[in-house]
């Protein structure tokens, strides 16, 4: 269920997820509000972040109290029970928690909800669970889920998640600068919240946001800075290319989830991109000189049925923004060079899981053959690459 959509009517409210921040605030929404419907001085908060089972059952007993425990002047009264931690399938309660658990389920369904209403937050929730179930009945139910880059429409959420940050604050922004503080913060909402202050800080008293107040103040994630690399590819400036490159080498030893093979298939995607805009630019289904929101539309325009099925060579599965910056960038590579710079990252690819060469020389040579101006890029006439 989405965001704001907690009915004042339902006295019972659960909300969940793996987004820990957006859990946070809107738990912290709905309580304010309800506290502010219903008056009154007799809310409760009960912390339900706990350490083990036996904490756990102390915290599931002050529940029921509060929730049994009748407001002392006649108005309602509010209960929250805060981070709860264990309704997780991933951290197994014990069986004593569990039997308290059906129980107060049972419980819930019975109460006489006149007077009273019950918030829970929490992290991720076992759905299977009857206590589940019972919130899910007779209350509402909202689900913030972590924005992952597997998700096709993530930068659409995030960026939707930015302008209502900014409208808060009392600020508009472009779209470049838009989509340039998402791409520069990645799937991360509590960074991104970060951000939209830290820049409506930096505007002070002026309205509109541009895109160059995000590139002043705006941190670049560890997402964004594989963009870097791959944007320093694409401008075919060598130097930039062999520093980006060297700083996410250091990186890769710092963590363990980071490869070598990862930033090869970062590399890969960008050539692709590269490819399939030629590819577009030649049909004229875009402009080679169009601003951001006019290449979005030119984009919309398509059709599907020109596009190949597979998601891999399909250009609208990749977000708009980052093919809008990759399109002054096809100019510096003929088509036949970029077809090339496939096959040399193909041929990295089989060097650095079949050979004992160094990852990081391999990875060097195979940039430093494509990204070399050894001869000048073919210019191709205006309108088809």
């Amino acid at each position: 269920m989405p965001p704001g959509s907690a009915r004042s009517s339902l006295p019972v409210c659960l909300v969940f997820g793996e987004d820990d921040h957006a859990v946070k605030q809107r738990a912290r929404e709905v309580y304010a509000q309800w506290t502010q419907e219903v008056g009154g001085m007799d809310h409760e908060i009960i912390d339900a972040n706990v350490s083990h089972s036996g904490e756990a059952l102390k915290a599931v007993a002050r529940l029921r109290e509060a929730l049994q425990t009748l407001p002392f002047f006649g108005s309602a009264k509010v209960v929250w029970f805060q981070n709860c931690n264990f309704l997780s399938e991933d951290r197994p309660a014990s069986a004593q928690v569990s039997e308290q658990l059906v129980g107060l389920a049972q419980e819930l369904k019975e109460l006489p909800w006149d007077n009273l209403r019950l918030l829970i937050s929490a992290g991720k929730v076992d759905r299977r669970k009857s206590f589940f179930k019972t919130l899910e009945k007779i209350g509402t139910v909202e689900l913030f889920a972590a924005w992952s880059l597997d998700d096709k429409n993530w930068t659409e959420v995030a960026e939707a998640s930015a302008m209502r940050g900014f409208k808060a604050r009392g600020k508009e922004m472009t779209d470049e600068a838009l989509s340039e503080l998402v791409a520069r913060v990645g799937p991360n909402s509590r960074q991104l919240e970060n951000e939209v202050e830290k820049v409506c800080l930096y505007v002070g008293d002026r309205r509109r946001v541009t895109l160059e107040d995000v590139a002043a103040v705006c941190t670049r994630n560890k997402t964004a800075r594989a963009f870097a690399l791959g944007d320093a590819l694409g401008d075919r400036n060598l130097p930039e290319l062999l520093r980006r490159l060297d700083e996410e080498l250091w990186e890769v030893k710092l963590d363990s989830q980071r490869s070598e093979i990862g930033l090869l298939y970062g590399l890969i995607s960008k050539v692709r991109a590269m490819l399939l805009l030629k590819e577009m630019l030649r049909e004229g289904w875009i402009s080679p000189n169009c601003d951001y929101a006019r290449f979005k539309s030119q984009l919309q325009r398509i059709p599907p049925e020109s596009l190949p099925e597979d998601k891999r060579y399909n250009p609208l599965q990749i977000n708009a923004y980052v093919l809008f910056k990759a399109l002054p960038q096809v100019r510096r590579y003929s088509q036949a060079e970029l077809v090339r710079a496939m096959d040399l990252l193909f041929q990295c690819n089989q060097r650095l899981v079949s050979s004992n060469l160094d990852e990081a020389l391999v990875l060097q040579q195979t940039l430093v053959q494509i990204a070399s101006q050894t001869s000048t890029p073919a210019t191709a006439p205006r309108g088809t690459a």
